[in-house]
């Protein structure tokens, strides 16, 4: 089954309970995508947006975090309710403690790469991962264009998690919408992310139905 994450950041903040309550009714996860204008050129929302958003929230918090130094926030997150937790590979020197540290604090872990990365360099951590999250479009701004190399890194990481036997998830990120998701799937996605095709839509729950491929 295809979960399908909306990305808060590209909600309707004037009127962010309205699209809650639309995740609540019509999504799996809530992806929330923290910035610190260090790791990205950008900021984003911080702990009050989550605080409120979770309040409200009756799907999974996934927060990603595109942070310096993500250790420093995991049991932060954990109070808040998040679910599961995401950071990128190269922004902390010891990937490896902060995946167990997330676990030990009672989250999912996963761990993030921008395309520029290889996909070989999230080998040595996958038995300690819940989740594997590859960005299809560099981290930090919303509505970029789907990277189409996409593609073949989430075969790659398909075929390494199969090979191993492990029951590690997919997550993508950016520029995803209903053109291209099942294209993802049948490489061996199983989280969608995506922001700007469901909240920039006149029709948000048809985009996400279109993207289950119900």
């Amino acid at each position: 089954m295809t979960l399908i994450a909306p990305s808060m950041l590209a909600a309707d903040f004037l009127h962010l309970e309205k699209d809650v309550r639309m995740v609540n009714e019509n999504a799996d996860l809530f992806h929330l995508d923290i910035m610190d204008g260090t790791f990205v050129p950008n900021i984003s929302y911080g702990f009050p947006v989550v605080e409120a958003i979770a309040k409200i929230a009756e799907k999974p918090l996934d927060a990603h975090l595109m942070i310096v130094n993500p250790e420093k926030y995991v049991d932060r997150c954990a109070k808040l309710g998040v679910s599961m937790l995401s950071f990128h590979l190269n922004a902390t020197e010891n990937p490896a403690d902060v995946l167990d540290q997330i676990r030990e604090a009672g989250m999912s872990p996963g761990l993030a790469i921008n395309p520029d990365i290889p996909v070989e360099s999230l080998f040595p951590y996958m038995e300690k991962c819940d989740y594997l999250l590859l960005m299809s479009v560099f981290a930090g701004f919303g509505g970029q264009k789907f990277i189409d190399t996409t593609y073949d890194r989430v075969a790659q990481l398909k075929r390494e998690i199969v090979a191993r036997g492990l029951d590690c998830l997919i997550q993508v990120d950016g520029g995803v919408s209903a053109s291209n998701s099942a294209k993802l799937v049948e490489c061996g996605a199983d989280i969608l992310v995506a922001g700007s095709a469901v909240f920039k839509s006149d029709d948000p729950a048809g985009v996400i139905t279109a993207m289950k491929g119900e």
